[in-house]
């Protein structure tokens, strides 16, 4: 028997002994989750529960000698409450994820972790995310878009009301240079701005270039017979950031 394996057993643990802690307090800091969870047929709630918490988390189906390298107090995601609901079998487990565990700034980390393959989880018959609590430590963590609406307005040069705006319809089998006469259209009665719907990429009916040639010759002709600002808001969605960027 090596070092390593000294103490450690063989199997399928026990996730109550490490992931249910009914005595926690929830910190401030903590990302807290609720899920809708039926177990499978002679699996303990709070067994669910804690399951829950470790495949979410720092868990996997057995002991592991690596588990002694980490401080699994610090990073493990804890199931703190299971609360019965009146249909057969189900429950609400309360989880509380340490802040630590999650990328500043990524959604998708966040979510690789909280919505991901727990889901497949062989001791739930069924599950559901229901409310999800971010702490505002982990908010701040997001910088938010490079232009905000006073960015926005700083272009058009159009203060103290609402902007109007609107998504050129239909959305699919304009050509492009009709697509550029419903733009001018719209700018030229009155509108500060139009957009592509997200669905216009570069099909072959309408491409990207031929869009934003004709839309470019929509919005400086309209500004020049309004005397205002004009803009259209196009997708630029590629298949890689180099299409994007290029």
């Amino acid at each position: 028997e090596t070092k390593a394996g000294t103490g450690f057993k063989a199997g399928v643990k026990d996730y109550r002994l490490t992931y249910y802690t009914p005595d926690y307090q929830v910190k401030d800091t903590d990302i807290l989750a609720a899920f809708r969870m039926t177990p499978q047929p002679g699996v303990p709630a709070e067994e669910a529960g804690a399951a829950v918490a470790a495949e979410s988390s720092t868990g996997t189906w057995t002991t592991v000698w690596t588990d002694g390298l980490t401080s699994l107090d610090r990073y493990k995601g804890r199931c703190y409450d299971i609360e019965p609901l009146g249909e057969d079998d189900q429950y609400i487990a309360y989880i509380a994820y340490p802040l630590d565990l999650f990328e500043e700034g990524s959604v998708t980390n966040l979510f690789t972790s909280i919505v991901g393959n727990v889901f497949g989880f062989k001791a739930l018959r069924a599950l559901r995310l229901e409310d999800l609590r971010i702490p505002p430590a982990y908010v701040k963590t997001f910088q938010g878009p490079p232009h905000g609406i006073q960015v926005e307005r700083d272009k058009l040069n159009k203060y103290g009301r609402g902007l109007l705006g609107c998504t050129i319809k239909p959305k699919l089998g304009l050509s492009a240079k009709n697509y550029g006469r419903a733009v001018y259209e719209c700018l030229r009665g009155g509108l500060d701005f139009t957009k592509d719907d997200e669905n216009v990429n570069s099909q072959p009916f309408m491409r990207w270039r031929d869009r934003f040639l004709f839309t470019a010759e929509a919005i400086y002709k309209s500004q020049a017979e309004t005397g205002e600002v004009k803009g259209h808001y196009l997708n630029a969605t590629a298949g890689t950031c180099e299409e994007m960027m290029e």
